[in-house]
């Protein structure tokens, strides 16, 4: 039995017309459908997001599931990511993220601070957080290695904002939800273009309750010399244990260790972002 068959039979015509990235975008639509469930998902439910007729959808799992991309469980009729994938992350991991340079900085840092440390990245206008270190009395929070949080209420998302060239900021700028997620949120462009300002000024961002209630954080930018953002790096603590103040004192520390990573990574030939500011 091909895969998926045994839930739904597919004898529609597909009506959808070709997008310009045709059946490689949309393949990699499908893959990030099924990632976002973070759990084995069932053809219904990825159907029920009504982004492709039934007939694509089908016919895009199946190459997929042959090309070992995706994985099919025919007792629970439902798909999770491939070993394949799983070995190309890997590969992307240790060639395009700054984690696997920066570890030592971080562990370093993380030692020294006692709080919670965060490395990051920018994948379309939002924050892929690349690396984590728990603080020695740990918070639960949202952000976690391998997750995707918003750039514009996030002290990292904020300090790589601030440092893009003009097009590419204006790009993720119209990428932003500016969701309100907690009284404290920024929630325009005009703002965070406001805030992004000071942060250029003082070389470092703050994330004041911006994200969650109770969580602040100070945040400097990994730089090329150049001053192309590679990435961004902070110290994240809790308004029980810390204030804004307590963090700036640690800004040297933080922007020396940031500077580091940039450093090994300009050293290491890290692919710098161009301009458009992909990775």
């Amino acid at each position: 039995m091909r895969p998926g068959a045994g839930e739904d039979e597919m004898n529609a015509e597909d009506p959808a017309p070709q997008r310009a990235d045709g059946t490689v975008g949309k393949a990699l639509e499908v893959l990030d459908m099924v990632a976002d469930f973070e759990r084995p998902v069932r053809f219904s439910e990825l159907l029920a997001a009504e982004r492709f007729p039934k007939a694509t959808l089908f016919r895009l799992l199946q190459t997929l599931t042959s090309q070992g991309m995706l994985s099919y469980d025919p007792d629970r009729q439902s798909y999770a990511p491939g070993m394949r994938l799983v070995r190309l992350a890997h590969s992307a991991w240790r060639q395009s993220s700054l984690a696997p340079i920066a570890r030592p900085h971080v562990d370093r840092l993380a030692a020294q601070v006692g709080e919670t440390v965060h490395l990051a990245q920018l994948d379309n206008g939002q924050v892929l957080y690349v690396d984590k270190r728990n603080a020695r009395q740990p918070v639960e929070m949202f952000s976690q290695a391998g997750k995707i949080g918003p750039a514009h209420c996030t002290g990292v998302g904020k300090a790589m904002l601030a440092f893009l060239e003009p097009g590419p900021l204006e790009d993720a700028l119209a990428r932003q939800s500016f969701h309100r997620f907690t009284d404290h949120t920024l929630t325009s462009a005009k703002a965070l273009k406001a805030d992004l300002a000071r942060i250029r000024a003082r070389g470092y961002a703050f994330d004041d309750e911006e994200h969650e209630p109770g969580i602040i954080c100070l945040a400097a930018p990994i730089l090329t010399r150049a001053g192309r953002v590679l990435g961004a790096l902070s110290v994240t603590s809790t308004t029980e244990r810390m204030n804004i103040p307590a963090l700036e004192a640690l800004a040297p520390g933080i922007l020396q260790t940031a500077a580091a990573i940039a450093a090994d990574a300009e050293s290491w030939r890290f692919p710098e972002q161009d301009k458009r500011g992909g990775r």
